[in-house]
């Protein structure tokens, strides 16, 4: 086999490749045992047929048909690792000469990686926001937690803002009612913004047993999007009532015995959080300046299906979720078609330039991942995807996305080493020191989810009690 590359573009090329017929002889030997366990000829067995007669009865062309299919996919695989190319996709193989006896050529025309120039990225310098946490936030997360331990108890009076009702709801469009449009039992608290717009207006004031109607745009079901006339019936008043403030409060809904060691405690959950903020901006500001200083051409080809690969996830699973096509989506956002195919193609040529950066990185500076950090991703892609790690795991290595998940974490370190060599310095000029974020973050996030799960816990408790 004889080989050739053209380059077309930076990241397009032609492999002109010619085979002698001699080298097809396992492709022809193949061609001959399929075609004859597929025919059947009067006086000969089942694959039994010699090469001779299926030449006679069904045609040499077959036969070649047969052969150079079984053969391309080999030769033009030998003719990329030939060639030392970096492939991207599948080619557009064309069939130049085919002569029986004598010779096969064809050529082969691909996207490839390439070839990149890693600038020199020690200059880079971002500014993330400072790391100050305010008296307010504090007084408003140890807010959000007392809000978890709110009581409510039956009043005989009418529903006010705060106030949590029980309501039974029907919703007509054009005179009928929806069989989707009917809900009974339904709590909810005035003010929240919860349900349907209008909602709050009409409950207040009601006391068990009234009734309202009023206009709404329906946010879900089968009639999304249309004005509806809804009637709701309030059944039941509750008021809530907050916990007060002190130390029997801390010791209520947390491990803490004052209030003021809640308070400390809320303050270094909120400045562990906006360290883990600061982190993130600092590698997408980071990433944003390498994106400018490196050249970086993009396969046509592989831009577009990256853009429609978008859209598919978009309109047939994110918008499929919610009930929602593109058209109302688009109207939603207040966007145009053309602004969001504008849009979704930058993100896709950002997607693609970050890959091909990341990746080179990963080989200038020899990254390897190892099976620790390999297992620490797919936990953390598990817990976001809402799986289990055993059933993500099994997820992965049934797609055969393996490869995909250590191309991240690869990506990953070769970002850190440029967030490294980079100058991170806050919107007070102070430099901001992000060697230990990854861990901080971790802890973070587990930090969060166990007081979470502990306030669950403290307050099933005093509901027991």
């Amino acid at each position: 086999m004889k080989s050739a590359v053209e380059t077309l573009n930076p990241t397009r090329v032609r492999l002109s490749i010619e085979v002698p017929f001699e080298e097809l002889k396992d492709s022809l030997d193949a061609a001959y045992k399929k075609i004859n366990q597929q025919v059947t000829v009067k006086g000969f067995r089942k694959g039994k047929i010699p090469n001779r007669v299926i030449d006679q009865r069904f045609g040499r062309g077959a036969v070649l048909e047969e052969a150079v299919n079984d053969a391309l996919p080999k030769f033009y695989t030998e003719a990329v690792n030939e060639g030392e190319l970096n492939v991207l996709g599948q080619p557009e193989v064309d069939i130049t000469e085919l002569k029986d006896g004598e010779l096969l050529a064809f050529t082969a025309e691909v996207d490839v990686r390439p070839e990149i120039e890693i600038p020199d990225y020690s200059g880079i310098e971002v500014t993330v926001d400072a790391l100050e946490v305010t008296d307010e936030e504090v007084e408003k997360a140890v807010e959000q937690l007392r809000e978890r331990f709110a009581s409510t108890n039956p009043v005989e009076r009418a529903a006010a803002e705060g106030d949590v009702v029980t309501i039974d709801l029907e919703a007509k469009v054009d005179g009928e009612v929806l069989e989707d449009g009917v809900a009974a039992g339904v709590s909810y608290t005035i003010g929240s913004g919860e349900l349907l717009e209008g909602i709050d207006e009409a409950v207040t004031g009601l006391e068990a047993g009234g009734e309202a109607t009023f206009t709404s745009e329906l946010k879900g079901g089968s009639a999304e999007g249309k004005e509806a006339e809804v009637t709701v019936r309030v059944t039941a008043v509750a008021s809530r009532e907050l916990p007060e403030l002190d130390d029997d409060f801390a010791q209520m809904a947390s491990e803490f015995d004052t209030l003021a060691e809640l308070r400390e405690d809320s303050r270094k959950r909120l400045e562990n959080t906006k360290q883990y903020d600061q982190a993130t901006q600092a590698q997408e500001r980071v990433l944003e300046e390498l994106l400018k200083l490196a050249e970086v051409p993009i396969p046509e080809k592989l831009l577009a299906d990256e853009v429609q690969t978008r859209k598919h996830n978009l309109e047939h699973h994110q918008l499929g979720q919610m009930g929602l096509d593109l058209e109302k989506y688009l109207e939603i956002q207040g966007k145009t078609l053309e602004e969001f195919e504008n849009e979704t193609s930058e993100q896709a040529v950002k997607g693609i330039k970050t890959q091909f950066i990341l990746d080179e990185l990963v080989n200038k500076e020899k990254l390897n991942v190892n099976q620790e950090e390999l297992t620490e991703h797919l936990m953390r892609r598990a817990a976001s995807s809402g799986m289990s790690p055993d059933q993500f795991a099994q997820a992965v290595v049934e797609g055969g996305q393996v490869p995909m998940l250590v191309g991240e974490v690869a990506r990953g370190k070769a970002l850190a080493v440029v967030v490294e060599a980079a100058k991170v310095v806050d919107t007070n000029g102070e430099v901001v020191d992000l060697e230990d974020d990854e861990e901080e973050v971790t802890e973070t996030a587990e930090a969060a989810e166990d007081t979470t799960e502990a306030a669950d816990e403290k307050k099933d408790e005093k509901n027991e009690a």
